[in-house]
């Protein structure tokens, strides 16, 4: 495999680390468990059963809280400080042969760790002004979906899996966008005095 797959493969599973951070790490320790993938010695670590164990129980536990409205987007604003560190790593562990983690490779992790997280977070914000829970429930449960194919993806075809995360993020950030800029314009007309009219 070239570096520049590599370093593809590493940049998607910091993308992902800032959507579901401990499944992605759930995965990679199950591709390399079972002999899927050879993981580069600073990945490895993904692969014991106390990261497993505990990956798979955080898995479990921000499925349920991902679901409910408003705990979901209180326990994203707290995922922030594990999702980022994360993306990092995943990144420089992905493109590191020797097990050291290049500071290069960290910064650009982190950046595109702290993108789809943000993203994310800003998506699930706007879901949660409708005060019905259905649309919640979907987008966690699609979100749960894109990680699992993804992760299979980015070790098939990384360069398909690079352009759907692109197109992804630029249709999430567009729509973020959109929305956000309709609710402004809703409060500001709101917020606008209204004439007085003499009668």
């Amino acid at each position: 495999m070239s570096e520049a797959h590599v370093f593809v493969i590493g940049i998607l599973l910091a993308w992902l680390a800032g959507i579901r951070v401990y499944l992605t790490v759930l995965g990679v320790g199950v591709a390399g468990l079972m002999g899927w993938v050879a993981l580069p010695p600073a990945l490895q670590v993904a692969e014991s059963g106390w990261v497993l164990g505990t990956a798979g129980a955080l898995t479990l536990a921000e499925f349920f809280a991902d679901k409910i409205p408003g705990v979901d987007s209180v326990w994203d604003l707290l995922q922030t400080v594990v999702r980022v560190p994360a993306g990092a790593f995943l990144a420089a562990a992905a493109l590191s042969p020797d097990g050291q983690l290049g500071p290069g490779m960290l910064a650009a992790g982190a950046g595109t760790a702290l993108l789809s997280h943000g993203l994310k977070s800003g998506t699930r914000g706007l879901l949660n002004t409708s005060p019905e829970p259905v649309s919640n429930w979907l987008a966690s449960l699609l979100e749960d979906g894109l990680v699992v194919a993804a992760l299979a993806l980015i070790l098939a075809h990384p360069w398909l899996a690079l352009l759907l995360a692109v197109g992804l993020s630029v249709s999430a950030a567009l729509v973020v966008w959109w929305v956000w800029r309709l609710l402004w314009r809703g409060v500001k007309r709101l917020a606008a005095p209204r004439p007085v009219i003499d009668g």
